[in-house]
């Protein structure tokens, strides 16, 4: 007798199963509803779900071993360095890297490998400070004109956007010449108008959550407005702030850079990446190393905390998780 076929509503046939075969080849499995109602991803917090998916972001967890042995180098390689960074040498003018001096020596006979993570010291310690002060006081700002808004909002927007109408590098200088050089001031200028791209940042969001519905049932109930701020507000945005400041960072490296290069950053003999960088270009012809390996750190840090703020950027996305 000839089997027959059958046809699915989605197109697909299959053959039959005859009447005749016996049925007790075949077992019943059934459920099992206390497997099914089980939960078999480990539960996760939003920190721990988000270190996860961080460390399977390749680049920036690169990025982020990087930037660690930066800082520990900039911590403990002058400590156990057996050249001073200042210390000069006449007889080691133009001395080219060697097994002694790693990475040479300058015009003055100085070490450049001590002196280049002495300079990491001045530029990270001011690239993260500057960047953090920034956040906090963009946040405060803005926080506090999102949720509240009227006046004080448009009193404080106007002011935001006359500054930001005038390029703050401008001000960052004529902020220099006026106080004086030295690393207190550097972030002192470099925080005059760097908060305002926090304080717009998060002005905006703050004004889009206070309008949810979480927010409105907490003022409802009677929740005082500091209460809905620190447990509502600020943890829906405190991973889009990591992320800022992570791309706050490399500016802020720059910039510390740039303005030591032009001679407005740190004093001699103390010295920091902007200033290597400059002292370097008057040496290039005769002995390249010393610009060379400290544009490359330069390179390097800013790449590196670039893919840091992408991977934080993906990492704290709500919309990606449970898809990994």
């Amino acid at each position: 007798m000839a089997k027959k076929n059958i046809r699915f509503p989605s197109g697909e046939v299959v053959p039959e199963i005859p009447a005749s075969l016996d049925k007790s080849l075949f077992t019943v499995v059934g459920k099992n509803t206390e497997r099914m109602e089980s939960i078999s991803r480990p539960s996760l917090t939003f920190w721990q779900d988000a270190w996860r998916r961080f460390r399977k972001n390749r680049p920036a967890f690169i990025g982020f071993c990087v930037i660690a042995l930066y800082v520990l180098l900039a911590i403990f390689a002058p400590i156990v360095s057996k050249f001073p960074f200042d210390a000069m040498s006449v007889q080691l003018k133009y001395a080219g890297p060697s097994w002694e001096h790693w990475l040479g020596c300058d015009g003055s006979g100085r070490d450049i490998w001590t002196r280049m993570w002495m300079g990491a010291r001045v530029s990270l310690t001011i690239g993260f400070f500057a960047a953090f002060i920034n956040m906090c006081v963009g946040s405060v700002i803005g926080g506090l004109c999102g949720y509240y808004g009227g006046w004080l909002d448009m009193i404080v927007m106007r002011i935001v956007d006359v500054i930001y109408g005038i390029p703050s590098l401008i001000i960052t200088i004529l902020v220099m010449v006026v106080v004086g050089r030295g690393i207190h001031t550097l972030i002192i200028a470099m925080c005059v108008v760097g908060w305002i791209g926090s304080c717009r940042f998060v002005r905006g969001e703050v004004y889009r959550l206070k309008n949810q519905d979480y927010v409105s049932a907490a003022k409802v109930l009677g929740v005082p407005d500091f209460t809905i701020i620190i447990r509502h507000i600020i943890p829906n945005i405190m991973g889009l702030l990591i992320t800022n400041l992570c791309m706050a960072i490399p500016g802020a490296i720059f910039q510390e850079a740039f303005l030591s290069y032009i001679g407005l950053g740190i004093s001699p003999p103390n010295c920091s990446w902007g200033i290597l960088a400059k002292e370097g270009i008057k040496y290039l012809k005769v002995a390249p190393n010393q610009v060379l390996f400290t544009a490359l750190f330069i390179c390097t840090t800013m790449l590196s905390l670039t893919m840091i703020g992408d991977g934080l950027r993906d990492a704290f996305d709500p919309r990606l998780r449970g898809t990994e």
